[in-house]
C-alpha cells in the first residue's frame, strides 16, 4: 500500500476551492484591465473587486441544474456582486477562463516538481561525494564487468536528474501561456491588449495565436516531461532493487525499528519503496499517452480532452511529486555496504581485470587476436576452477613470452580505474573536498 501522501501543497492545487479561486483571479484581472481601458465604470469595478466571491456548495447546486460549471460559477459570483456583475466575463468565453487558470495552476505544479527534482539531486550529490572512491563492481547484462565506484553511480543519478530538471523547467515555460481571445481565437470581443494585461498580471505570456482553447500539444509536452522524469525515478528505483537482492546486498532501503517485511517470513527486508516507484512510473507513462491523444481535437475545439484532463493532470502532478519525494528519502536513508561491495569485487578472482591484461599484451607487441585468445582461455579456466586470473595468466607460457608477473600484477590494481573520478565530479559541478 502506498503511504499517506504527506505533501499537501500539490494536492491543494487541484481542489474545487482552488480551481474556482483561480477562475476568479482570471475574471478579476480581466475586469481590472477593462476598467483601466475605460471599458468598465470605475465604481462598478470597485464593487466587483470588493464583493466578488463564491461558495463551492452553491456552485455545485447551480451546476446540477444548468449542467455547465463556468455558468454555475459566474451565476454564484453574480449573486454576490449584484448589478455590477454584468461586466464580469465581458467578451470572454469559458475556455478563456478555464485554460488560462489551468496554465496558472500548471506553472505552480511545475514549481513544486522542480523543487522535488532538486531534492533528489541534493540527495544523490551527498551520496556521490561520500562514496566517490568507494569501489564496487560495475555490471553489464547483470554480469560483473569492471570496477567503478558507488560515488560515480550516484553522480550519474545526479546528472540524469539534472536533465529531468531541465525538461521540467522547459515544460513549465511551454504551459506558461494564457488566452482571452474568444470563441474561436479572433479577439472579436476583447482586444489583445486586454489579454496581454491579464496574462502579465497572472505571470503568463499571451499565446501568439489560439482557437477557443490553448492547443493541447503544450499540455502533452508537459505530461510527457513528467512521465520521463518518472521513468528516471524508475530507472534508479530498479537499480536499488537489484543492489538489494540477497546475492548482491550492496545497498538496502532504510528499515524502521518496527517495520515488518513479510507476513510469513520474519527475516524479510524488501525494497518496497523502490518497487512502488517502479509501478507508479507505469501509471505516469499511461497519462502521457492520454495527453498526446488529447492533441487532435475537432476544428477550433471540442471537449473530448476535458474529461481526460480532469484525471490525468491532477493525477500526474501529484503522482510525480510523491515519487520524487519518496526517491529523495530513499537515497538519503539507504544503507550502503562498502564491505559487501568489496567482497563482490573479489568474487570472480580477478576476472574483472581481464581487459587490462589484454591491453598490456597488445602494448607489448602481441596481436589483439592472439592476446584476446590467451586471456579468454585463462579467464574461462578461472571461471571453471576458481583459481585467480593473475596466477593462471602468469603461468601461461604464451603470455609469459610478452610480459612479467610483476607487470601482470599491476593490471589488477583498482587505482587505475579511479584516476578520473575527480575530473568527472568537477565536470558535474560536484567538487570533492
Amino acid at each position: 500500500m502506498i503511504e499517506r501522501y504527506t505533501r499537501p501543497e500539490m494536492g491543494a492545487l487541484w481542489t474545487d476551492e482552488h480551481r474556482f479561486q483561480t477562475w476568479l483571479a482570471v475574471e478579476l484581472a480581466a475586469c481590472e484591465a477593462l476598467a483601466q481601458a475605460g471599458k468598465i465604470p470605475r465604481k462598478d469595478w470597485l464593487a466587483i473587486r470588493r464583493k466578488a466571491a463564491f461558495d463551492v456548495k452553491r456552485i455545485r447546486k447551480i451546476e446540477a441544474d444548468v449542467r455547465h460549471d463556468v455558468i454555475a460559477f459566474l451565476t454564484n459570483v453574480a449573486e454576490n456582486v449584484g448589478p455590477a456583475a454584468r461586466h464580469v466575463h465581458k467578451g470572454l468565453t469559458s475556455s478563456d477562463v478555464v485554460d488560462t487558470a489551468l496554465s496558472v495552476n500548471l506553472v505552480k505544479a511545475a514549481d513544486l516538481l522542480i523543487a522535488g527534482a532538486e531534492r533528489v539531486r541534493t540527495a544523490a550529490a551527498k551520496q556521490a561525494r561520500k562514496h566517490a572512491f568507494t569501489p564496487m563492481i560495475g555490471r553489464s547484462h547483470g554480469i560483473h564487468a569492471e570496477p567503478t565506484t558507488f560515488g560515480l553511480k550516484m553522480a550519474l543519478m545526479y546528472d540524469e536528474f539534472g536533465r529531468a530538471l531541465a525538461r521540467l523547467e522547459s515544460a513549465r515555460e511551454t504551459v506558461r501561456v494564457g488566452k482571452l481571445s474568444g470563441a474561436v481565437g479572433t479577439h472579436a470581443h476583447l482586444e489583445p491588449k486586454i489579454e496581454a494585461a491579464v496574462c502579465r498580471k497572472l505571470g503568463l505570456k499571451p499565446a501568439a495565436i489560439s482557437t477557443q482553447i490553448l492547443q493541447r500539444d503544450r499540455h502533452a509536452e508537459f505530461v510527457a516531461a513528467l512521465a520521463l522524469a518518472g521513468t528516471s525515478v524508475e530507472r534508479w528505483a530498479q537499480e536499488f532493487r537489484h543492489l538489494q537482492r540477497t546475492e548482491v546486498r550492496e545497498v538496502e532501503e532504510g528499515f524502521g525499528r518496527g517495520q515488518k517485511g513479510s507476513s510469513a517470513m520474519p527475516h524479510k527486508k524488501n525494497p518496497i519503496v523502490a518497487e512502488q516507484l517502479c509501478g507508479l512510473a507505469r501509471v505516469l507513462r499511461g497519462h502521457a499517452l492520454t495527453a498526446m491523444e488529447n492533441v487532435p481535437l475537432w476544428h477550433e475545439r471540442d471537449i473530448s480532452h476535458s474529461s481526460a484532463e480532469r484525471i490525468v493532470l491532477p493525477d500526474a502532478t501529484i503522482l510525480l511529486d510523491y515519487m520524487l519525494d519518496k526517491l529523495a528519502a530513499l537515497v538519503t536513508g539507504m544503507k550502503v555496504d562498502a564491505g559487501r561491495m568489496r567482497a563482490n569485487l573479489d568474487l570472480t578472482h580477478g576476472l574483472i581485470h581481464s581487459q587490462q591484461v589484454l591491453l598490456l599484451l597488445v602494448e607489448k607487441g602481441a596481436s589483439r587476436e592472439d592476446a584476446y585468445r590467451w586471456v579468454q582461455r585463462n579467464a574461462m579456466e578461472s571461471w571453471r576452477t576458481g583459481r585467480p586470473l593473475l596466477e593462471l595468466a602468469a603461468a601461461d607460457a604464451e603470455v609469459a613470452k610478452w610480459t612479467s608477473r610483476r607487470e601482470l600484477a599491476a593490471c589488477f590494481d583498482l587505482k587505475r580505474h579511479f584516476r578520473d573520478v575527480k575530473r568527472t565530479f568537477r565536470a558535474l559541478g560536484l567538487a570533492l573536498d
